[in-house]
């Protein structure tokens, strides 16, 4: 086997370890915030956006069906942490955006995770940490094109 090829091996080996530590460490923080762990990615996703999004966009963000979406929604409503406001462009459509706070709530469950991961990165050089970042930013376009692939019926 060649070099090449055994460190291929161990890097997919590595991201399939990393992603089932992702999903451990998510179910754990959203015990921790007595949410779900679906609705704590949610949260994530929403503090990534630069405005308020449909539930729509919701939807296709989570792989959740509209229904799903919107139940989601109406349980971050709940737990005061998102609010649904009228789209003042489209009156029969609303917009969810994080309540103020939110961020700062959920970001102090993450200061001690936080801080691990960031003595993780803080190990890279620059130009180390834009390789890894270049990886993460196309290994996402593949899982969400593959993901679009088998919920299409392809």
């Amino acid at each position: 086997m060649s070099n090449r090829h055994a460190l291929l091996e161990r890097i997919i080996a590595e991201s399939q370890r990393h992603y089932a530590a992702y999903v451990l460490f998510n179910q754990a923080m959203a015990d921790r915030l007595g949410l779900h762990p679906t609705d704590l990615q949610c949260v994530a996703l929403l503090n990534l956006e630069e405005g308020p999004v449909s539930t729509g966009h919701i939807a296709r963000l989570t792989g959740l069906t509209p229904g799903s979406a919107s139940r989601l929604v109406d349980r971050l409503e709940k737990a005061g942490l998102a609010v649904r406001e009228a789209d003042p462009e489209d009156r029969r459509r609303s917009l969810v955006s994080l309540t103020p706070g939110v961020s700062e709530r959920i970001g102090q469950a993450w200061d001690t995770p936080g801080t691990a991961y960031g003595e993780v990165l803080r190990s890279y050089t620059d130009a180390e940490l834009e390789l890894i970042a270049d990886y993460l930013r196309r290994a996402t376009r593949v899982g969400l094109d593959q993901a679009e692939r088998l919920t299409s019926g392809e």
